[in-house]
């Protein structure tokens, strides 16, 4: 699935949706039409569903999943994910992520992407 394959129906659900963050100590809560215009998102294909995330496109390479939880219903899902796209081998991002899926869609949207550091044990 890409972005460019929705509709602009789609597209405006999304950009009118709010997800909340804590990135290198900034906080609060973004809209997602900054992210789709100035972030190059796109999605990502986790246990075989699409995922969009509030990371440009160019990032994806360096993310790994660490964990997924799935909600009971099936209409949430919890990410933990390393990125090590600014990582130096010794503290690492990390990000929790919890995404729903998008009324009437068949794709989860991030509601909340909050950073923790991964730190390598002694």
């Amino acid at each position: 699935m890409k972005l460019s394959d929705l509709s602009d129906e789609t597209l405006n659900k999304i950009k009118s949706r709010r997800w909340d963050r804590i990135i290198e100590k900034h906080e609060g809560p973004e809209n997602w039409e900054w992210v789709l215009e100035y972030e190059n998102p796109e999605f990502l294909e986790i246990d075989g569903h699409w995922v969009l995330l509030p990371v440009a496109s160019e990032q994806h390479s360096n993310i790994t999943i660490l964990r997924t939880i799935w909600s009971a219903d099936g209409n949430s899902l919890t990410l933990f994910l390393k990125d090590t796209t600014f990582g130096d081998g010794e503290f690492l991002a990390g990000f929790m992520a919890v995404c729903d899926r998008l009324f009437e869609e068949d794709f989860f949207l991030a509601i909340l992407y909050h950073e923790w550091f991964i730190i390598k044990p002694e």
